[in-house]
């Protein structure tokens, strides 16, 4: 099934639609709005059930097998990423994420055998992450109110809405190759818990130590995602702090 970039209205509609949304009360004294805590809190508490029934597990049996058995398939879940990625530093106007990323994507789908191998890496040539959330950030969009999506964990509106969009808007199918269209999604679901295994002990912390790992996931999402995208002046940001949830 193929998808039709969004048309000018189309881009407006969402622009708008988060506009709406982000006008839902009023931040608290660190910057975080949160008007759906009760059930963003419910829904947090799904999410742990199924990682430590499902995720958790699987993770730590790819933890101990050998690196050199699980990292083709992160290359490969990272590699067939690129096209949406290159597609919305396109949209930014940003020249830099659109070439590295299109390059990158070139390089390791040939010589790197469709993305199980890491050729551009070894030249410098590394992977410029964005999304679309990031494209309605750039074009000026807020980012709304706190929200936690199942399986998907701490999101923003802003975040949540860019990525239906991505996935409406992802032109791997137009360019890929038939192998990474039609296993991308199956090694995507692999790669995230293959790196879940590889960070275990920082997602465990945020999880299983922390008196309440709801606001500790909540204030580790915001304050990065917000660095990342330059808007640490909405709260208090931390360019030293790692989060562990950014690709997971």
């Amino acid at each position: 099934m193929k998808f039709a970039l969004p048309t000018g209205r189309g881009i407006l509609a969402v622009i708008a639609l988060v506009g709406l949304t982000a006008c839902v009360g009023y931040p608290d004294e660190n910057g975080i709005l949160d008007p759906y805590e009760p059930v963003n809190r419910q829904v947090h508490e799904i999410n742990k059930a199924l990682d430590s029934g499902i995720v958790r597990p699987l993770s730590e049996q790819t933890a101990a097998m050998p690196t050199e058995l699980t990292r083709p398939f992160v290359n490969f879940a990272d590699n067939v990423g690129l096209p949406g990625k290159a597609l919305n530093g396109l949209l930014q106007g940003n020249v830099p994420i659109l070439a590295t990323n299109t390059m990158r994507f070139i390089i390791n789908s040939t010589v790197g055998i469709g993305g199980l191998l890491d050729p551009a890496g070894a030249i410098g040539i590394t992977e410029m992450d964005t999304d679309f959330g990031a494209t309605l950030s750039v074009w000026g969009v807020g980012e709304g109110a706190y929200v936690e999506l199942p399986f998907y964990g701490p999101s923003t509106e802003r975040d949540a809405l860019g990525r239906v969009v991505d996935f409406l808007i992802d032109p791997l199918d137009r360019v890929g190759l038939d192998v990474q269209i039609d296993y991308g999604t199956y090694v995507r679901v692999a790669g995230q818990v293959i790196e879940r295994g590889e960070i275990g002990g920082t997602i465990d912390s945020v999880l299983y130590d922390s008196a309440d790992s709801y606001a500790q996931a909540r204030l580790i999402y915001l304050q990065n995602r917000r660095f990342e995208l330059g808007e640490t002046g909405e709260a208090t940001g931390d360019a030293d702090f790692v989060d562990p949830f950014e690709d997971f």
